[in-house]
């Protein structure tokens, strides 16, 4: 159906409920699988949502759930509040995904957001990079202003 890049607004919610500690929660991005059933965006609210549509991707050395994000750093530039991590990186995978889900396990699979690719990506037998933009204020990936 479709995915379109945008925080969750149940995340938006509880960040101001003081439920997410973006510094030491348990954050992990999970891949969709190309062309998914469901619809993902600012309505999202878990990453059970995909995994009951089955619109997670599967491969070689794929693991359901995604992987850990590494490094959060959470850091205020001018008037606006940013997080970022180290680019995450799908080693010797075999996978095409059209997007990924941001979510936080400390906090029950509660979804963060949401990010559309563009288009379809994918590795065959290779890593595959999912590059976080530029740590600013304008261009982080999470950004509060």
């Amino acid at each position: 159906m479709a995915i379109t890049t945008n925080m969750c607004n149940t995340f938006k919610e509880e960040m101001l409920k003081g439920v997410h500690d973006m510094s030491s929660d348990v954050l992990k991005l999970a891949l969709f699988k190309e062309a998914p059933t469901g619809t993902y965006g600012e309505n999202t609210t878990n990453y059970s949502e995909v995994t009951s549509a089955s619109d997670e991707t599967t491969g070689t050395n794929y693991t359901a759930g995604g992987q850990q994000l590494d490094t959060p750093t959470v850091t205020l530039i001018g008037d606006t509040a940013i997080v970022d991590f180290d680019d995450e990186v799908f080693n010797d995978v075999t996978i095409a995904t059209d997007g990924c889900i941001i979510y936080n396990t400390s906090q029950g699979n509660a979804a963060v957001c949401v990010i559309d690719f563009g288009g379809t990506v994918s590795a065959t037998a290779g890593d595959l990079t999912i590059e976080f933009p530029p740590a600013n204020a304008t261009d982080a990936v999470i950004r509060v202003y």
